[in-house]
Parts: structure tokens; C-alpha cells; sequence
């Protein structure tokens, strides 16, 4: 209860003191290219439920179509917004909405889409789905320059699914035993440092 309180305060002063900058982000990618400001996705969340999450759009409308759904590198979807949202790593503060909304918190493991959670483990997923999906947690900040990593890779879905995905099911796991409000608080910390490109 007192994790939801704070998340809802939270996304609340969140979405109120970031409204005109995410105006602006907005109205930029509307028109740099054609198509939605938003991109949904589905996701899985708590105890398996299903939900669309959001998040800023940073590739051309038919990315998931021409490259499937992971991005590499210096991917060539990406459009010029998308370039600048995705390195200052801002694409994802609409999740406050999905925070208000109750499919997910600020810390917690970040929500996969259902291909991938169909392949984990049948006691880490019920380990990390025990609890809510975040905006933020341990493994997305230990893995922020996933797609540099993946760019390196022969076969980057390969190096997704045996070495990346499995650390972080690893982390999520142990974050969703472990997590205390002050250890969301250090990730929250975290997570603005690496916003401030500290």
C-alpha cells in the first residue's frame, strides 16, 4: 500500500512538473515522420496479466515489421527525434502514466513482451511476476547500452535470449525477493544520475 501511494505521488508530480517538456517532445515527433506520438506495445505484468504499455516513439511506423523487435546499435528505424530521445534515455518517462493507471511502478522488473516471457524459466517467472513491472530496476540500468552490446553480437536475438536475457532474469528475480522502499529509493537515484548523464 504504501509503495502504491508513492507511486501514484509520484507519477502525479512527475507527469505535472514534466508536462511542457513531454508537450514539446511530442509535437517534435509528430512532425519529424508520420504516425502516432505514442508507441504501445504489449506487455506482461503482474501475475501474468496483459497490459499496452507506453512509451515515446523513436522508430518509424513499420519498425516491428522490417527488423522485429529488437534494435541494434546505431539501428536505421530509429528516426531523428528518435535519435536524440533515445540517447538522452527519455523515451520511457510517459510510463508514468502507465504507473497512474496501476499496471505498473516506478521500480520494478521491466515488463518483456509475451514471446520472450513465454521462454523464461518456470520458477524466475514466477519469481519476478510476483510483482509489478517499473519504469526502472537494477538490470535496465546494469544493461543501458543493450544495444551497443547487441550491435557487437554476431547474432544479436541470440546474444538476447542465452547472455542478456538470462542476467537479467537473474537481477529481476533477485530484485523482486529482496526490494525494500530504500532500495527503490537508490535505484531512483540511480536512475536520475544516468538521466543527468552522470
Amino acid at each position: 500500500m504504501a509503495k502504491r501511494l508513492f507511486d501514484l505521488v509520484a507519477a502525479l508530480a512527475g507527469l505535472a512538473l514534466l508536462a511542457l517538456p513531454l508537450l514539446a517532445l511530442a509535437l517534435w515527433i509528430k512532425l519529424d515522420s508520420p504516425g502516432p506520438v505514442f508507441f504501445r506495445q504489449e506487455r506482461v505484468g503482474q501475475g501474468g496479466r496483459r497490459f499496452r504499455i507506453h512509451k515515446f516513439r523513436t522508430m518509424r511506423v513499420d519498425a516491428e515489421a522490417v527488423g522485429g523487435q529488437l534494435t541494434v546499435g546505431a539501428d536505421p528505424r530509429i528516426t531523428r527525434a528518435g535519435h536524440f530521445i533515445r540517447d538522452k534515455r527519455i523515451d520511457e518517462l510517459v510510463q508514468l502514466i502507465d504507473v497512474l493507471q496501476g499496471h505498473m511502478s516506478l521500480v520494478g522488473p521491466r515488463p518483456d513482451v509475451p514471446r520472450y516471457v513465454d521462454q523464461y524459466p518456470a520458477a524466475l517467472r514466477e519469481r519476478i511476476l510476483r510483482v509489478k513491472p517499473g519504469i526502472t530496476d537494477p538490470a535496465s540500468l546494469h544493461f543501458r547500452h543493450e544495444a551497443e552490446l547487441l550491435a557487437a553480437a554476431a547474432d544479436p536475438d541470440r546474444e538476447y535470449r542465452e547472455v542478456i536475457l538470462p542476467a537479467k532474469l537473474g537481477m529481476a528475480a533477485d530484485y523482486a525477493d529482496r526490494a525494500t522502499f530504500f532500495s527503490d529509493l537508490g535505484v531512483l537515484l540511480r536512475t536520475v544520475g544516468v538521466l543527468l548523464g552522470r
